[in-house]
């Protein structure tokens, strides 16, 4: 987690910043105000945050020493996504950009809720044993057996899992589950409340439902003592004195339990809004198929007797197909296949991206990502190094970065890491880097690591998706009179002519041949030598391939020695 010493001297800055995050730390910081403070509290507040005095308006009014809480929620009874990462990355952003607004002086906590107590209805498609979780079916996830043999239950796994990673990308966080939460009794006064106002929260609900749930709906969902399976279970009787409630049994059976100490879960919204009562919970994002949800949880949480949080919606990603990613369908990539092809970087700044338009989540936006990524940061450290005396903290890199980017990014594109792999066919980084020298003398993988990384990541995209589909044709006669003519002039070229040079004799290949657009030329390029319709800047291509290699594979295109027969 990041110094307070980063996050300082910004409040005036993020006062004005535009960028999203900000926007909802302003939304934030003026929701504890007016929650927390009285009027002349409030007043006093405006004067000091003003003046960027917000460490002294914490020692004047300590209402505000308590921590603002951001919250995100994993259903457990999936193996952990993309988007799921997402979940605890936008709310992290939104912290980052809080601080800085404040200057680190109002404490603040992420709490990453896993909600391993639900029953589980569906098997995952991409899990081994499916026949093994089949028998645990509507078992709080906690209890169902882990098909990897791993863990104390599938819950246990899929938890680790996302722990693992968030830990891996340095998250702070406070991790909690929702079985430990209601057996702890960490929920029991809610729950308690819940009762009492039992009918209040039936008026918000039944509403929502069709005709045939209303007629059997509770808010509590008991867990049957002699089966263990999460029940949807009309709830019979209620005894408020002894803080129960009577359902019948799978086998008929009337039964009591308490709502405290684990023996229920509650349905889903009520879960919610109790969660936000409970925890009281400032902050949390989520998509917008799940806007009206949001709604009807914070009409409980105003019978509960509280204030519902600040909420964020953003767009939901899509699969290949335009379909919604799915835990349970497993159609969505993999924290571990992003991380196979391409910086972990680049994956955040997806995330931070456009949060209110629709993205698609699949292989192929990895490389673009990767290269968007990579100017941002280029850019935030030119504006640093020409002098900019504004702080960079609208630029994405700095929200990817949480306000700490690096000095440093790559001095090269992914998109031209991957064509040089693919020309080369560099099946291993010794290979790879053999190239890159000549580019970057005296670059090392220890002094240039993010390029180290991004090499690895060129390879596997070259192997797994490039190569597979490449397709070479051969060049037509204006195509291959123009890349005879590029020849002569790459030859032409003096020793160490550097990319810049070699781009114009490129360009100037294509206009004495007469292309119009000039992209066509470009095209033309990589097609017939690269095997593909999309390239780098081709100067800088030739500048680290080598003119003598660019050259023999220009004969070689022209000889038909590239292009199927």
């Amino acid at each position: 987690m990041l110094q307070g010493h980063t996050l300082t001297g910004l409040s005036h800055a993020a006062r004005e910043a535009r960028s999203w995050p900000f926007e909802q730390a302003r939304l934030l910081l003026d929701r504890i105000t007016r929650l927390r403070l009285t009027d002349g509290e409030r007043d006093l507040a405006a004067v000091l945050f003003g003046q960027g005095k917000f460490a002294e308006a914490v020692r004047e009014l300590p209402a505000l020493s308590e921590p603002v809480v951001f919250q995100c929620g994993y259903g457990a009874s999936g193996l952990p996504h993309l988007g799921t990462f997402g979940e605890a990355t936008r709310p992290t952003i939104v912290r980052t950009a809080f601080r800085a607004l404040t200057e680190d002086a109002i404490p603040t906590t992420l709490i990453v809720f896993s909600d391993d107590m639900d029953g589980l209805r569906k098997i995952p498609d991409n899990v081994p044993n499916r026949a093994m979780l089949e028998e645990d079916r509507d078992k709080p996830v906690t209890s169902v057996r882990d098909p990897f043999g791993e863990h104390q239950s599938f819950g246990h796994h899929n938890n680790a899992r996302l722990r693992a990673f968030l830990d891996g990308f340095g998250f702070e966080y406070t991790f909690m589950s929702s079985t430990e939460t209601y057996r702890s009794g960490r929920f029991d006064d809610v729950l308690l409340r819940m009762l009492e106002r039992f009918d209040a929260i039936q008026a918000i609900m039944l509403p929502t439902l069709g005709e045939e749930r209303r007629a059997t709906y509770s808010p509590f969902l008991p867990i049957s003592p002699t089966t263990g399976r999460v029940l949807q279970a009309p709830t019979l009787e209620r005894n408020l004195a002894k803080g129960t409630i009577v359902f019948a049994d799978e086998d008929g059976a009337k039964t009591e339990v308490p709502v405290t100490g684990g023996h229920v879960k509650l349905q889903w919204r009520p879960d919610w809004a109790a969660r936000w009562t409970a925890l009281k919970v400032d902050f949390e994002a989520s998509g917008k198929d799940l806007v009206d949800s949001v709604r009807v949880s914070n009409r409980i949480v105003k019978a509960l007797g509280a204030e519902p949080p600040e909420a964020f919606h953003y767009e939901l990603f899509m699969d290949e197909n335009n379909q919604k990613i799915s835990k349970s369908k497993g159609n969505g990539l993999t924290i571990e296949e992003w991380l196979r092809y391409g910086a972990p970087e680049s994956l955040t700044y997806y995330m931070y991206q456009s949060p209110k338009s629709a993205k698609r989540l699949f292989f192929d936006v990895i490389p673009k990502a990767t290269d968007e990524y990579l100017q941002q940061l280029d850019a935030l450290n030119r504006k640093v190094a020409e002098g900019e005396n504004a702080p960079q903290i609208d630029n994405p890199a700095w929200h990817v970065h949480q306000a700490a980017p690096p000095a440093k990014g790559s001095p090269v594109s992914f998109s031209l890491l991957l064509n040089l792999v693919s020309a080369a066919d560099a099946a291993t980084k010794d290979l790879l880097w053999a190239f890159l020298r000549r580019y970057l003398p005296g670059a090392t993988p220890e002094s240039e690591p993010l390029l180290d990384r991004l090499a690895g990541s060129a390879i596997h995209n070259y192997e797994d998706f490039v190569k597979p589909a490449k397709r070479f044709r051969a060049p037509d006669a204006r195509e291959a009179a123009a890349m005879a003519d590029l020849v002569a002039r790459l030859k032409a070229l003096p020793a160490g002519a550097d990319a810049e040079a070699i781009q114009n004799e490129v360009f100037e290949a294509g206009k004495a041949a007469g292309f119009e657009p000039l992209r066509a030329w470009f095209a033309a390029l990589y097609e017939v030598l690269l095997g593909q319709s999309q390239g780098p800047r081709f100067g800088s291509f030739v500048a680290i391939f080598g003119i003598d290699r660019t050259v023999a594979l220009i004969e070689r295109a022209l000889a038909g020695e590239l292009a199927p027969a």
